[in-house]
């Protein structure tokens, strides 16, 4: 790889007035390929899958709102459709389409939303454990009276209100906080998310640089017979990636892959959520294969 590709440039756009941040590992000639990471993380995250694929393609990978150096939200809500229209807005403004994305988690969530929405704009999609609750999850919340979940969603949210982000006095003390939260991570990994997902702050403490207000789930979403619409409207091939020891659901044992036209389960022992951290070198080695097939 070359030595210039080795670092990507740090760039920004605009969403719903809102300056969101990305980062771009270069070769514009090559076909485009978004990375979209998951909730509290950051775009940093996907370096090693980067640094793998950037001779090959134009590599980019967001930064959601609320994430990473991208700005929060005003108000403190994080609704699907901002994220949605976010990953709209950076697609249009960059002349993305048609491309590829891989995307984790929220991200995958987010990702397969947009595919939906327009099945045109994506070549092919990869989506690690990006479908969301599992079907026995869903008919748990859906047993849930819906002023119920508007209370919780106000008490939340006001409870947010007067939560400072965590000090940490050190970057190490930040790294075992990592570690104990990813026991899959490698320790060299873990260092590498920590100090890219956080910042100084003026007394010299460090903190996270998502906003805590990410962890509070919108009351109202997508009925799940819409979303699986959405899902039924993707035509491109996609890769629904899973790890054995995650708590996420299997979509090939639950029945949800049977919304999608074209795609197929991919399930990866030794690893857990993060399967492309957990199993990084079998991941490149499936995405390369996928991305390249016709």
């Amino acid at each position: 790889m070359s030595d210039f590709l080795s670092s990507p440039a740090s760039r920004t756009y605009v969403s719903q007035r809102l300056r969101l941040h990305y980062v771009d590992w270069g070769n514009p000639e090559a076909p485009p390929l978004l990375l979209l990471h998951g909730g509290r993380d950051h775009c940093r995250n996907w370096d090693w899958i980067a640094q793998a694929l950037c001779d090959k393609w134009h590599v980019i990978a967001p930064d959601l709102r609320g994430h990473g150096d991208s700005a929060h939200s005003p108000d403190g809500r994080y609704t699907m459709e901002a994220f949605v229209y976010d990953l709209a807005q950076l697609i249009h403004q960059q002349g993305l389409a048609p491309l590829n994305i891989v995307a984790h988690s929220l991200g995958g969530n987010i990702a397969l939303r947009y595919t939906g929405l327009y099945p045109e704009n994506v070549r092919r999609l990869v989506a690690i454990e990006g479908l969301g609750p599992s079907p026995r999850q869903l008919a748990k919340q859906a047993a849930i009276p819906a002023f119920e979940k508007m209370r919780t969603w106000i008490d939340e949210q006001r409870a947010m209100s007067s939560r400072q982000p965590r000090r940490y006095a050190c970057v190490e003390e930040a790294f075992e906080r990592m570690m104990q939260e990813n026991p899959h991570l490698s320790p060299e990994r873990a260092r590498h998310l920590t100090v890219h997902g956080m910042s100084q702050n003026e007394d010299g403490s460090y903190s996270w640089k998502f906003d805590n207000y990410v962890r509070v789930f919108p009351p109202v979403d997508l009925p799940q017979a819409e979303l699986e619409q959405l899902w039924q409207r993707i035509t491109c091939p996609t890769l629904l990636v899973y790890g054995k020891q995650s708590w996420a659901s299997n979509p090939a044992e639950d029945g949800r892959a049977r919304h999608f036209r074209n795609a197929q389960v991919s399930l990866y022992d030794n690893a857990g959520h993060w399967v492309h951290h957990d199993r990084h070198d079998d991941f490149v080695t499936e995405i390369e294969q996928f991305l390249a097939d016709e």
